[in-house]
């Protein structure tokens, strides 16, 4: 099998100068390079990844961790994938996607040490074991959301404009004639979920429309998204027949309560609205009528939370931004003005 040492020996060069051709960690010449490059590709030399990760400290790997569910991915999740990966085709970064539960997750870094040069982190939570983590090891990381206190000051992150993409949302339903309202919310423990409700609050109170924190409903995790609108908005439908719009976490809650109103004979929108923070949809086919969504630009705070990352990555200083990237609401067909 043909080694760095038969390449160094057929190009006329030195071990190092072919280590540095193909980590490109010393400036080489072109003619040179070209000349390492074409030998090579002649003795069908590929270098070894590991042992040059190790070599050098680094893997040119960047680390995507997520909070998994048992279903596959939103719409969202696949946007924002895309845009990660196209950074990382641009910088020449591999991208490893980690979805595994806290009680897997805990056995994986009790044997190994993690194979990334850094990390994003999705969906933070008020006491982020992934983000206390990263700190106490110094590991580059940006988080999608906002940090959790202490950590809001310490990290860079990016999100979406959550809190005034609240007030818009509700302000859009009010003027439709709505005022009372469903809001199934993200899990109580992540921020997002916090930054929401207040929005939804501030509307509220804005439009002098009673706020009822019954009807403000986080998710619970023992469900899954498309689970809990189905039985949240199941019960709250029957015995509240005032509810006459909805605003979900996601667009797999909103299926959810798509299947609760099918199975209840409520017509969407005549008798109720409905509207999810979202990217549209992998189960577009299951919304009849369409899905009017919150867009959240899942490419953009992708491509953006890997741009940061491997900035920092490359920084042999601290680096601590802030890019927000703005909701767009996108009418369809499953909101309307209330019907009288």
């Amino acid at each position: 099998m043909t080694n760095i040492n038969d390449v160094a020996k057929a190009a006329g060069v030195s071990k190092s100068t072919v280590s540095n051709v193909f980590s490109q960690k010393r400036p080489i010449s072109k003619e040179v390079r070209e000349r390492v490059l074409a030998v090579a590709k002649e003795l069908h030399y590929k270098p070894n990844y590991l042992a040059r990760s190790l070599a050098i400290k680094e893997t040119k790997i960047i680390g995507l961790n997520m909070v998994g569910e048992k279903i596959k991915f939103s719409q969202f999740h696949l946007s924002f994938i895309n845009g990660v990966l196209s950074e990382c085709y641009h910088q020449g970064y591999r991208l490893l996607v980690n979805t595994l539960p806290d009680h897997y997750r805990e056995q994986v870094i009790h044997v190994a040490s993690n194979p990334t040069d850094g990390e994003i982190i999705l969906a933070p939570s008020m006491n982020d074991n992934r983000i206390i983590e990263s700190v106490e090891k110094n590991t580059p990381v940006v988080v999608v959301g906002i940090p959790p206190t202490p950590y809001e000051n310490q990290l860079s992150y990016v999100d979406n404009n959550n809190f005034p993409a609240a007030v818009q949302v509700t302000d859009y339903l009010i003027s439709l004639g709505h005022r009372n309202f469903l809001f199934l919310n993200a899990p109580k423990i992540r921020t997002v979920s916090q930054e929401r409700e207040i929005g939804h609050v501030a509307s509220l109170d804005k439009n002098g429309v009673p706020v009822n924190q019954r009807f403000i409903i986080p998710r619970n995790e023992k469900l899954t998204s498309v689970e809990f609108g189905y039985v949240t908005a199941k019960k709250m439908l029957v015995e509240n027949k005032e509810l006459t719009a909805v605003i979900t976490d996601n667009d797999k809650v909103a299926l959810g309560v798509y299947r609760a109103c099918a199975e209840l004979g409520i017509q969407i929108p005549k008798q109720l609205s409905i509207i999810a923070f979202s990217d549209g949809s992998v189960y577009a086919s299951e919304f009849s009528p369409p899905l009017t969504n919150m867009k959240l630009n899942g490419e953009k705070l992708g491509r953006e939370a890997a741009k940061l990352l491997i900035e920092q990555i490359k920084s042999s200083e601290q680096i601590v931004k802030r890019v927000i990237i703005p909701i767009e609401l996108e009418e369809r067909g499953s909101t309307s003005n209330i019907q009288t």
